[in-house]
């Protein structure tokens, strides 16, 4: 008899993990099972990157009818039903489940519905029902953390967002990272009167300084109030809605408060640290380039590590694990130049260090900036203006990152992300032929490079 029921066991059926166990068992023939107590595609496909997109989709409409006009189009009377959204939305997130369920059975891996706990280096409790592995992979994603203030159970986070039944009248969303800046921009362009409070002076803090001033302009344009250098000190209800107090003694009313304010790792309750699996002090299971946690048969990726909480990461991760388990060949994942997107209004798309970043490493650049209005707006007559960026380290000639706010920046900037990965000069994008008229084409006309602009002040940066 074989010495263990499985060759692998995951837990947690999101993108990384069942990555890690359909390639496990399809391609390298190992026998494979994955527990997954709630919907197949973990945080992105059922409350994250997918439905967000698509509620990002719906809000940009309202300006797409205003539009219209500069283009010679009447639109008649609209309105917007959040319902209607939310149920489009679940039906094509009911389809993906369905996919994962089914690429993960096609690829001979056995799917357990249910409730997974490690109870020791090689057992799974599964419900009620212990199942033995030669290796496990603990891929358990995070959730959401709201701070703990007065109130607090007053408050919703993104989870609970994307199943309102109506759209709220006056929403305060409360945080300062791309989740936050999000769901402002969701919500405003879906006709709610949105707040936006973050304690720090800046919003994004980790993403270029050109790129977070641009965007907080460009978010006030569209109509958010951001609040910036501000708290929520206690969350009150009463009969006409919420009432949030703020540091400053202020108060303001809302009909709904989100908060976006971090997530923690979901590794707590699972059985990790009673097997001897080493927790960071958030929670984070703490591993080795290989993914291998402290106990040698437990093995960890994706958003339960935090390291870089982007769906694509947590495949590469997952590819890795399997490569060095049964692919014979030690693997790890490559974390320079992740390619990243924001889809507030407008769009980010960065890949590449932060003018800042290459700075502390590289020391002399050359900076590249272009801001101008698209080619639509000349004729929608809408005040929205578009950011590029390049920084070059001058010594090299080499790009060191590309930045852009604007239109579609997630998509430009995937194929500049090739570009930079292999190491591109200023040179070769100069040499590069521009496609006329796109916004892209930007990025291979710029010639001279700019003045510095003024530093952020430390407590922004």
């Amino acid at each position: 008899m074989a010495e263990f029921d499985y060759d692998f066991y995951v837990i947690g059926g999101g993108s990384g993990g069942v990555r890690a166990a359909r390639f496990a068992a399809g391609r390298y023939g190992a026998k494979v099972g994955l527990a997954e107590e709630g919907r197949m595609g973990g945080t992105c496909v059922n409350v994250g990157c997918i439905p967000k997109k698509l509620f990002a989709y719906a809000s940009h409409l309202a300006e797409d009818f205003e539009d219209a006009a500069g283009f010679g189009w009447t639109v008649g009377p609209r309105s917007f039903d959040l319902a209607a959204l939310v149920a489009s939305k679940d039906k094509e997130i009911a389809r993906l489940n369905g996919i994962y369920d089914r690429v993960l059975t096609g690829a001979g891996v056995e799917v357990h519905h249910a409730r997974a706990r490690v109870v020791d280096p090689h057992t799974v409790d599964v419900s009620g029902r212990s199942v033995t592995a030669k290796y496990i992979l603990v891929a358990t994603g995070g959730w959401p953390v709201v701070p703990d203030l007065p109130g607090r159970e007053h408050a919703i986070t993104s989870n609970e967002a994307f199943y309102l039944p109506e759209l709220p009248k006056r929403v305060a969303v409360v945080g300062g990272g791309y989740i936050a800046a999000e769901f402002a921009g969701i919500f405003a362009g879906m006709g709610a009167a949105t707040t936006q409070i973050y304690r720090g002076p800046l919003f994004l803090r980790g993403f270029d300084d050109d790129v977070r001033r641009h965007l907080a302009e460009e978010m006030t344009k569209k109509h958010v109030d951001l609040r910036f250098s501000t708290e929520v000190t206690k969350i009150g209800k009463g009969p006409a809605g919420l009432t949030l107090t703020l540091g400053d003694g202020s108060s303001l009313e809302v009909d709904q408060v989100m908060y976006a304010t971090g997530r923690a790792p979901n590794s707590r309750g699972i059985g990790l640290e009673e097997a001897g699996v080493k927790l960071a002090d958030n929670g984070a299971v703490v591993v080795d380039d290989h993914f291998m946690t402290s106990v040698a048969s437990i093995f960890a990726i994706g958003d339960v590590i935090d390291r870089i909480q982007l769906t694509p990461v947590a495949l590469a991760e997952g590819m890795a694990v399997t490569r060095t388990l049964f692919g014979g060949v030690p693997a790890t994942a490559d974390y320079t130049n992740v390619p990243t997107a924001v889809f507030s209004y407008p769009n980010i798309g960065t890949v590449g260090l932060t003018e800042a970043g290459a700075r502390a490493r590289h020391g002399k650049l050359r900076i590249y900036r272009s801001t101008f209005t698209p080619l639509r707006h000349t004729l929608s007559g809408r005040p929205e203006k578009t950011l590029m960026k390049l920084v070059v380290e001058d010594s090299t000639d080499r790009v060191l990152g590309v930045h852009m706010v604007g239109p579609e920046a997630g998509e430009i900037v995937q194929g500049l992300a090739v570009a930079i990965k292999a190491g591109a000069t200023k040179a070769v994008f100069d040499a590069t032929i521009g496609i006329h008229p796109t916004a892209a084409e930007e990025f291979v006309t710029m010639r001279e490079p700019v003045a510095e602009p003024a530093p952020l002040p430390a407590a922004a940066q």
